[in-house]
C-alpha cells in the first residue's frame, strides 16, 4: 500500500517541481527581458537570474523565442485574472470600471517590465502581441455587453467602447506607472472615471451635481 502512494505520488511531486521550475524561469525572464529588451537578453542571463544551471532552461523551452512568446501569454492571464477579481465584488459596472483601473495600474506598478516586453512583442511575435490585446477586449467587450443589457450603462458598441477604454489605462499606466514609478492617485483616479461616466458631455456632468 504505501509503496504504491509513493508510486503514485512521485509524478505529482514532479509535476510540481517542474512548475516551479517553470515558473522561476518566467519570472526571470520577465525581469531580464523588462530590463535588456529581447535581443540583448541571453539565456545564461535568465538561467542565472533564476538560479539554475543552463541546461534546464531546455527542458522546459527550445529557445528564447518560444520562452518569450509564453511570457507574453502568462503576463496577459495573470493581468486578466487580477482584473476580473478585482472587478467581480464590485456592485455596479461604474465601480468595476474604477475597480479595473485600480488593479491594472497596480499590477504595471508591480510588473515595471510590462511595457517594453508587451510593445516588443510586435516584432518578436506579431500573433502573441495581438493576442495579448484582443483577449483583454473581447473579456472586457463582454463584461460591458451585460452592463449595457441589464440597462446599468447606455447601449452601445461594446467592442468599440473595450477598446476605447482600455486606451484610457494603457496612457494612464504609461504615464503614471512606467514614467513616474508611482500608482495614480485618488485624484487621477476621479478624473479618468468622470471622463468613463460623462465623456465630454458637459450637460451630463452639471446635470449629475
Amino acid at each position: 500500500m504505501t509503496t504504491a502512494i509513493t508510486i503514485a505520488a512521485t509524478p505529482i511531486r514532479r509535476q510540481r517541481r517542474s512548475a516551479v521550475t517553470r515558473r522561476r524561469l518566467l519570472d526571470a525572464a520577465e525581469k531580464v527581458f523588462g530590463e535588456c529588451g529581447f535581443h540583448a537578453a541571453a539565456i545564461s542571463q535568465i538561467t542565472h537570474t533564476a538560479g539554475m544551471a543552463q541546461g534546464t532552461f531546455y527542458v522546459h523551452f527550445n529557445n528564447k523565442e518560444e520562452l518569450f512568446s509564453q511570457l507574453v501569454a502568462d503576463i496577459s492571464r495573470s493581468l486578466r485574472h487580477e482584473m476580473t477579481r478585482a472587478a467581480a465584488s464590485a456592485l455596479d459596472r461604474l465601480a468595476a470600471e474604477r475597480a479595473g483601473l485600480v488593479a491594472f495600474f497596480d499590477f504595471t506598478h508591480r510588473h515595471p517590465g510590462l511595457y517594453r516586453i508587451v510593445q516588443e512583442a510586435q516584432f518578436v511575435d506579431l500573433p502573441s502581441y495581438r493576442r495579448y490585446y484582443e483577449r483583454l477586449a473581447d473579456g472586457y467587450a463582454r463584461a460591458l455587453g451585460r452592463a449595457a443589457d441589464t440597462g446599468e450603462i447606455a447601449p452601445g458598441d461594446a467592442q468599440t467602447r473595450a477598446w476605447a477604454l482600455m486606451g484610457v489605462g494603457h496612457f494612464l499606466g504609461l504615464y503614471h506607472c512606467q514614467w513616474q514609478g508611482r500608482v495614480p492617485d485618488a485624484a487621477t483616479l476621479d478624473a479618468a472615471m468622470d471622463l468613463i461616466a460623462h465623456g465630454l458631455n458637459g450637460d451630463a456632468k452639471k446635470a449629475n451635481k
